[in-house]
């Protein structure tokens, strides 16, 4: 059974940083994807950044590019976002989900979130201003 297990959520001023991490178990970690997306409130559920373990690449939303990093370490089955220069706008709970390179990555962008099948249960995030 896939379980993904976010943590690293906080409530932090505008300009910090945090790093979110995604515990996982019950797959072959390195033949799968691990995507960070993000929901706030009254709004729908949007990628934030995902990496396919199978050939380390990495993707990123735009809103995001040069602010955030995702990485991940094999050895602790265990995905990291680190978000730096936060703004009131990344305030939302943020979820980590897990599936194989070859279905979400069919389309323009792989991080569309109906196209991933498992699911943590999320992280909340808030920036003040």
């Amino acid at each position: 059974e896939v379980q993904l297990v976010e943590s690293g959520g906080a409530q932090v001023q505008a300009g910090g940083s945090l790093r979110l991490s995604c515990a996982t178990s019950g797959f072959a970690f390195a033949d799968y994807a691990i995507g960070w997306f993000r929901q706030a409130p009254g709004k729908e559920r949007e990628g934030v950044s995902c990496l396919f373990n199978t050939d380390r690449s990495t993707y990123y939303a735009d809103s995001v590019k040069g602010r955030f990093t995702i990485s991940s370490d094999r050895a602790k089955r265990t995905v990291y976002l680190q978000m730096n220069s936060l703004e009131p706008d990344d305030t939302a709970v943020y979820y980590c989900a897990a599936d194989f390179p070859w279905v979400v990555g069919v389309a323009d962008t792989p991080l569309l979130p109906f196209r991933w099948g498992s699911w943590g249960q999320g992280t909340q995030v808030t920036v003040s201003s």
